[in-house]
């Protein structure tokens, strides 16, 4: 079988930086004058940093453009990512056993490039990945499977041994739906509940820590054996 390749969703599920996202968006909601609702918080989840600056700013009235809100976004979250990003637990060790086994390592965000190399330097995780694309790179959010194509040529890796991690619903729903092998890593509910995951990911995780890097290239072997 050719090389098995790992496309890995970044905040959330490398980085444990959802909450961040989250002191975020209530943040720029308090400088709107009223709070971020819960359906507006699902809807968020799914947007790119532009499209979040229109939401505040259509809906919100905050700022007087788009582009002023994500100024704004720019401002809180770089700090964020150049000092104090850490990888969730046990996933830089888990990165780098599969690193180890000569599989192919790769991140695909919707967030931008300047995020995600200040966050995977900061975290550890740089040195192991063969390619780090933005939605950005692609003009399309992960609503489409775009990034995630981008980053699988990047690496040269075959679609049937190619799986992608992550830890919302909508993007595991685009990975599946594209043909990839998907882990579902729980990290919040209003990310993807546990039982979402569970229903909608060849296989769930709560934690890296307790996914033995061997089991999960033998499962990689047998789905790449009966798609193929």
């Amino acid at each position: 079988m050719k090389r098995i390749g790992v496309i890995f969703d970044c905040d959330g599920t490398l980085i444990d930086s959802m909450g961040v996202w989250r002191e975020l968006e209530s943040e720029l909601g308090r400088r709107a004058g009223r709070a971020v609702t819960p359906e507006e918080t699902e809807i968020l989840c799914t947007l790119t940093i532009p499209e979040t600056g229109r939401f505040f700013h259509e809906r919100f009235g905050l700022g007087s453009s788009d582009a002023e809100v994500v100024d704004m976004i720019n401002e809180y979250l770089l700090g964020y990512y150049r000092e104090r990003a850490v990888a969730r637990p046990g996933a830089l060790a888990f990165v780098e056993a599969l690193a180890e086994r000569g599989v192919a390592l790769s991140v695909a965000s919707a967030s931008p490039q300047a995020y995600l190399q200040a966050g995977l330097a900061c975290a550890g995780f740089s040195p192991y990945l063969e390619a780090v694309v933005s939605v950005d790179d692609v003009a399309s959010s992960k609503r489409e499977p775009a990034v995630y194509h981008h980053a699988r040529a990047l690496m040269g890796t075959d679609l049937a041994a190619t799986w992608g991690f992550e830890d919302s619903i909508y993007a595991v729903r685009t990975l599946a739906r594209a043909g990839y092998g998907v882990v579902g890593v729980y990290d919040r509910d209003d990310s993807a509940t546990w039982e979402q995951l569970s229903a909608e990911s060849d296989w769930a995780i709560r934690s890296f820590e307790e996914f033995d890097p061997d089991a999960f290239c033998e499962a990689v072997r047998t789905r790449a054996m009966r798609v193929a």
